[in-house]
């Protein structure tokens, strides 16, 4: 129990550094906005219940294998779905990675910083 809530506080601390980032807010908009026309897409057109589009709607775009048990029926469902993954995965990609780097760079803050400032400082050596 004791792990979850040091989890759950470094996961926070992470959002709320990379929260001030204005790449991952316009990512983090971009994804509610992919979000919220699916979900209200297959609510209109699958007949879903507004939870049950959400959860599809969100689902579907974490890289996992998750079944949701809801399936679209139709060809108009179905080829919003494979544009709507095509475009959504990449965005919440991006917000996954954004997130875990800030994450890592909350742990080891000195470790990355002293990597960079080396890299920086090392001279090329000239090859003859």
């Amino acid at each position: 129990m004791i792990s979850l809530i040091l989890t759950l506080k470094r996961l926070l601390s992470a959002i709320y550094r990379i929260g001030k980032e204005p790449l991952f807010r316009t990512l983090l908009l971009t994804l509610a906005f992919i979000v919220l026309s699916g979900t209200l897409f297959y609510y209109q057109i699958e007949g879903w219940s507004l939870f049950d589009a959400f959860y599809f709607a969100f689902v579907s775009l974490i890289p996992t294998g998750v079944d949701t048990g809801l399936v679209p029926s139709g060809n108009l469902s179905r080829s919003f779905t494979m544009i709507y993954l095509a475009v959504g995965v990449g965005v919440m990609v991006m917000v996954l990675m954004r997130l875990a780097y800030a994450v890592v760079k909350l742990e080891r803050p000195e470790q990355l910083d002293v990597k960079a400032n080396q890299a920086k400082s090392t001279p090329k050596q000239k090859t003859k």
